[in-house]
């Protein structure tokens, strides 16, 4: 995080995107870190609110001019934004974050939520407003549905159809790990779910590997995605690093990265799931990029809060 307030993706040309933003003060609110959480707030509202609507822009850029150059949303990052707002709100009895959290939820429902392609009442989240519909139905990213934010924002906000699209959310990863491992994209189609077009991953690789974690510290450790999850990371515990892609119909690991972040999660789910003693954490370091530095923080938190019986070794 820059002394403005603004969180670094290094990985991504030094870029900055509303997950980001969204995470940085998510994890400010839950820490109670009101001086970080108001420089993220403060950045993020003159930079990347932006738009014409309450939502933000997803990504903003260091080297193009102008910085932000697609008005396109992030659904996560929306989710995240608003729920840390309506959290801090909370917490300090400010209504109007708890407002802007209204507005955001208000248009993420309003614009990012559609009902399912089958012609049922179930609602789903659409990763954003444009790029996501195919000719029967829509491309859908089950890591961008973290189902304890979206609960509480509905919550905090009245806007019944976050909680919705959160329980459509953990029904479909609960279909998709009945054959397999919860993919990072899946095309939701009249005719059910399929493969996503082949610029989407079909494996479970750096977009699912939040499933489990969401999954987790939103209480739903015996779950399927998640049992499904640990049993992988448990037969692939002898490769040196943490496996950030696996083939998703066989748990074949395809990529692996010794950055402590991914083996924090796989720690978490591990020990979770098995409600066992302690759990295989790695220590935290701030050498790693800004994503799996951020899973790691979140591994972290959802162990203090949800399962302390997971103390790190």
């Amino acid at each position: 995080m820059t002394e403005e307030g603004r969180i670094i993706d290094g990985a991504q040309k030094s870029d900055s995107h509303s997950e980001g933003q969204g995470y940085g003060l998510a994890l400010a609110a839950l820490f109670g870190d009101f001086e970080g959480f108001e420089r993220i707030h403060r950045w993020t509202e003159k930079n990347l609110a932006v738009r014409s609507d309450n939502l933000l822009a997803w990504r903003w850029s260091a080297s193009a001019r102008p910085n932000v150059m697609d008005m396109n949303n992030a659904s996560d990052g929306d989710l995240f934004y608003a729920w840390a707002l309506a959290s801090m709100g909370r917490l300090t009895g400010r209504g109007e974050l708890i407002e802007r959290a209204r507005a955001i939820a208000i248009d993420l429902a309003r614009i990012c939520m559609v009902p399912h392609p089958d012609g049922s009442d179930t609602i789903i989240m659409l990763p954003a407003e444009k790029g996501f519909e195919i000719e029967n139905g829509y491309v859908f990213n089950p890591s961008y549905i973290m189902p304890r934010a979206m609960m509480e924002l509905a919550s905090a906000t009245g806007v019944s159809d976050i909680a919705e699209a959160a329980r459509s959310g953990v029904d479909i990863m609960h279909a998709l790990a009945s054959n397999g491992l919860v993919p990072d994209w899946v095309a939701i189609t009249t005719d059910g779910l399929a493969p996503p077009p082949e610029r989407f991953s079909f494996n479970a690789g750096y977009e699912a590997v939040r499933v489990p974690l969401f999954a987790v510290w939103s209480g739903l450790g015996a779950s399927l995605p998640v049992q499904r999850y640990r049993s992988v990371v448990e037969a692939a515990a002898g490769l040196s690093g943490s496996v950030t892609v696996f083939e998703r119909s066989t748990g074949r690991p395809m990529e692996v990265s010794p950055d402590p972040g991914y083996l924090a999660v796989s720690g978490l789910v591990t020990c979770a799931a098995t409600r066992s003693v302690g759990a295989p954490i790695p220590a935290f370091s701030t050498a790693q990029p800004y994503y799996p530095a951020t899973l790691q923080l979140m591994s972290l938190v959802a162990h203090i809060e949800l399962y302390p019986s997971c103390v790190p070794l």
